[in-house]
């Protein structure tokens, strides 16, 4: 089997997976992990796999789209490993705008975004009405948060070691920060001791139902870690 075909066919496992989960609201499946492990790719990849394989309706959202605007972080520094674990991310609007509605009882009309990445600039984004079977591919940061995990049908996490995540990490920040050297000393004053405190408290490896390595992107690997029950 090539490279490719192995990441088609984690991909294919993956789908399988999913679509083996039934609710009785939209499907809420979460791509956890670190920066630069993959999150974004294999959650775009999957959506695809998924759309093909069932003809079910996909919803895709990325986190990042719900960043807080940095004037509202001020109980740490902003540049410090504990404002980015605990507030970039706007927990309560992620829940009330997009996890709440597609859970039991919603009512199916839900926000794909609220700010643009880089968190500076509000978006407009429609509120649109996902169908009653439909499948949301959500990927993120920090995704097993207490304010998040009771939300989430499947939790999908991509595991890379922190090495990895600085070269890859810096190597694409590098293109808009000022020089590699830079992106790689916000990596390792920021970014990465913020998501060791998330590994070490809330240990999503262990806790999501599905783990990819993805150390190799052309050769992930998948790890079960228990499958989500066919109710809700």
């Amino acid at each position: 089997m090539t490279a490719m075909g192995e990441r088609a066919a984690v991909l294919g496992e993956l789908a399988d997976v999913v679509l083996a989960v039934g609710r009785a609201h939209p499907l809420r499946v979460g791509v956890d992990g670190c920066s630069a492990a993959g999150k974004t790719s294999l959650a775009d990849e999957l959506a695809e796999v998924l759309r093909g394989r069932s003809g079910r309706e996909v919803v895709r959202a990325g986190l990042d789209y719900f960043k807080r605007a940095p004037e509202l972080r001020t109980g740490y520094p902003i540049g410090s490993a504990e404002s980015y674990y605990f507030e970039m991310y706007d927990y309560d609007a992620i829940c009330e705008r997009l996890l709440g509605p597609l859970g039991p009882g919603g009512d199916l009309r839900y926000t794909a975004g609220l700010r643009e990445s880089n968190a500076r600039i509000a978006l407009d984004l429609p509120v649109r009405t996902a169908a009653p079977d439909a499948i949301l591919v959500a990927d993120g940061a920090f995704l097993q948060r207490p304010e998040l995990d009771g939300y989430w049908d499947l939790r999908i996490y991509v595991d890379v070691s922190f090495e990895t995540v600085l070269r890859r990490g810096a190597a694409r920040d590098a293109a808009w920060m000022d020089s590699l050297a830079a992106a790689e000393e916000r990596y390792r004053t920021r970014y990465i001791p913020g998501e060791q405190m998330y590994v070490d408290q809330v240990r999503p490896a262990e806790r999501a139902q599905l783990v990819v390595n993805n150390e190799d992107p052309s050769n992930p690997t998948v790890t079960r870690r228990g499958l989500a029950s066919d109710s809700g």
